[in-house]
């Protein structure tokens, strides 16, 4: 048995952990696997954190962005809805225009009519006058003439004027 490599190999073992217990090697190496079991804690707890700190922030970049999209679908539809009422406000109010520029355009031409009746009048009383004033010129003679004329054509002007 003391010929046996096995057997001092164990001695060896056995002297060598009585010298580590003496030593304090085994708190040591006790001290230095809690410290590191507290930093992989502390690693995975900050991880943890991290994980929950990106999800809170993607669902926030979520509920914006549904924002955005709520509000370009609002303005779009407002867009649309005052397109709509500004064509039909151009419309009333070119409706509005060309009814006025018709009746503009009617009352200018019955101006035109009542002045081209006027005129008509007038030269037909000019004519009227004339061929009165040509008729009694040739039929009656002297002073009772001049004034029968005169009284004559004051009256046609009077009544046709």
């Amino acid at each position: 048995m003391f010929f046996e490599p096995e057997f001092w190999v164990a001695v060896a073992f056995v002297i060598l952990m009585v010298v580590f217990g003496y030593l304090g090697v085994f708190k040591t190496a006790m001290t230095a696997l809690d410290h590191r079991a507290a930093r992989i804690k502390a690693e995975l707890d900050d991880a943890q954190r991290l994980k929950q700190e990106a999800a809170k922030v993607l669902a926030d970049y979520k509920a914006r962005t549904a924002s955005a999209e709520r509000e370009a679908a609002e303005i779009i539809a407002n867009a649309r809805s005052e397109a709509e009422r500004i064509a039909t406000e151009a419309k009333a109010k070119m409706e509005d225009f060309v009814a006025r520029r018709t009746k503009t355009a009617e009352s200018k031409i019955a101006l035109a009519e009542a002045q081209a009746l006027a005129d008509v009048r007038a030269a037909a009383a000019e004519a009227a006058v004339q061929a009165a004033s040509t008729i009694l010129s040739q039929s009656v003679k002297g002073q009772v003439a001049d004034d029968l004329l005169a009284k004559g054509i004051s009256e046609v002007r009077q009544k046709l004027n």
